[in-house]
């Protein structure tokens, strides 16, 4: 292919493997933040801002998740089972998929998690009120940077809430099935992989995601501590002195409250 890069060494053929990984990490987070999209979705079932909309944005986020899942489990076993790469393809290899085994497992949660919050609060019959916790708003917005469109089209009939749990409670099994199977083709353990940065180093990054499909996460900046503990100095010392005079007053009326009790006996 155009972009193996061939070379010659200790006379075999040996293909870099950059533009693969670059390619699988892609995959891979396109799948990351269309699971999380997933997630905030879910999050919002069975709340005031629960919909007909909301159950049709589920049915179709989770549907893409899973087109995801499926192509980077088909690359990464292909990888994987190649007996020529390196050492060290094979365990930023190894790395991605424990990645993807993880995302896989969260998807399966939030799936299952759907499915008995929509059991429990149907709406074309409704059995229970919805309940207030705060979160208000569309979330036309989520969905549609998880489908990488900028206006997202409703076109599910008026009983998708109920008919759509069937396909849910199939499309759970297909996932925990595929999950095992994905147990039996590549035997990676999960404690051996090496992680390549600290945890939460992609939170501090103010790195763009670049092409992603999904958006871009941007990440406030901290405002300057020195500017912060200044303010904190000043509240802190007006605190005192308001504590100060509000003791004073209070000493002052219990003295004279005293006066006149003992001018009145």
């Amino acid at each position: 292919p155009a972009h193996f890069q061939e070379e010659i060494a200790n006379g075999g053929t040996h293909f870099d493997h950059t533009p693969v990984r670059n390619e699988c990490k892609t995959m891979l987070d396109a799948l990351n933040k269309v699971t999380a999209c997933y997630r905030h979705l879910v999050i919002a079932l069975g709340s005031t801002s629960d919909s007909q909309n909301l159950r049709e944005e589920l049915k179709r986020t989770r549907k893409k998740a899973q087109e995801l899942a499926v192509a980077n489990r088909t690359k990464l076993t292909s990888l994987l089972k190649d007996k020529s790469i390196s050492k060290e393809d094979r365990a930023e290899y190894e790395r991605l998929w424990v990645l993807f085994s993880s995302s896989m497992e969260l998807l399966e949660v939030d799936m299952k998690r759907s499915l008995e919050i929509g059991q429990d609060f149907p709406l074309k019959v409704p059995t229970r009120h919805l309940i207030q916790t705060g979160m208000t708003g569309s979330t036309t917005t989520v969905a549609a940077r998880a489908m990488s469109v900028q206006n997202m089209k409703y076109e599910a009939d008026s009983n998708i809430d109920t008919a759509d749990l069937r396909d849910l409670q199939s499309e759970i099994s297909q996932v925990t099935q595929m999950m095992e199977e994905m147990e039996m083709k590549v035997q990676v353990a999960p404690w051996a992989v090496e992680a390549k940065q600290e945890a939460g180093a992609e939170l501090k990054s103010n790195m763009s995601v670049g092409n992603s499909s999904v958006g871009v996460i941007s990440i406030c900046e901290e405002e300057p501590k020195e500017e912060e503990g200044g303010g904190g100095n000043r509240d802190a010392g007006f605190a005192s002195i308001c504590a100060v005079l509000v003791f004073l007053v209070i000493i002052t009326v219990a003295v004279v409250l005293g006066y006149l009790v003992i001018n009145m006996s």
